[in-house]
């Protein structure tokens, strides 16, 4: 999918950012494009403070003139804006696939309103059609977690960066777990999160108000239903 149709919901996004708000930055090919679009209105006369989602992100916002702020000093955050490698029509999410899953799910949680950018390819009819759910876990944990998730079903691998694992901002490995469609988002994601030397999972139930998606020459809105 077109990279212009994620800049085109990155932009989109700006629309709800205000004078004055703190902004959760998140992480990935449009969340950056989000950083830099914030930077340009940040040089213009915008004053927010961000908090990064990873370290990426962190060394994209202050290379585009982002001030920052850590969520000590700030603990509620206005909005975040990050993106997304699956959507479902419930606006649940999985996120991960970038390797920053746990800090982008503590910002989210600290956050008032959360605003998801993504291009159409993200939009699935159920979480699990496309991704595996990311994992993270503490190395010396990542066998027997794993094992743990092959009995509930599927392969559960390290991730691998240039034949090694992949290592998270927190020092942390990821399991890429292909647990395929997913019916309950909400209860597999609390089920994963008890397992002993496991951080947090990829799969975001409940979190995000708002869905920015870029689609040829228009940006759908979705948002959340309320009951």
């Amino acid at each position: 999918m077109s990279d212009d149709l994620k800049r085109q919901a990155a932009i989109a996004a700006l629309d709800e950012i205000r004078d004055g708000m703190i902004v959760g930055l998140g992480t990935g090919s449009t969340a950056s494009h989000f950083i830099q679009e914030l930077g340009l209105r940040v040089r213009g006369g915008l004053g927010i403070l961000g908090i990064p989602t990873s370290e990426a992100s962190q060394r994209l916002a202050k290379e585009s003139g982002i001030t920052l702020t850590t969520l000590r000093e700030h603990p509620e955050i206005d909005v975040t804006v990050d993106g997304a490698d699956e959507v479902s029509p419930d606006l649940d999410l999985i996120k991960g696939l970038g390797g920053a899953l746990v800090r982008e799910k503590v910002v989210a949680h600290a956050s008032k309103r959360v605003v998801i950018v993504v291009d159409e390819s993200k939009l699935v009819d159920k979480l699990g059609r496309r991704t595996p759910i990311p994992v993270e876990v503490a190395p010396f944990a990542a066998d027997l977690v794993s094992a743990r998730l092959f009995r509930w079903g599927g392969d559960a691998p390290v991730r691998e960066k240039n034949g090694r694992p992949f290592v998270s901002d927190n020092g942390n490995y990821i399991l890429d777990w292909q647990h395929g469609i997913i019916d309950q988002p909400g209860l597999l994601e609390k089920q994963i999160k008890v397992l002993t030397g496991v951080l947090d999972s990829g799969i975001f139930a409940g979190v995000a108000e708002l869905v920015m998606v870029g689609a040829g020459r228009a940006i759908r809105k979705l948002h959340r239903k309320t009951y």
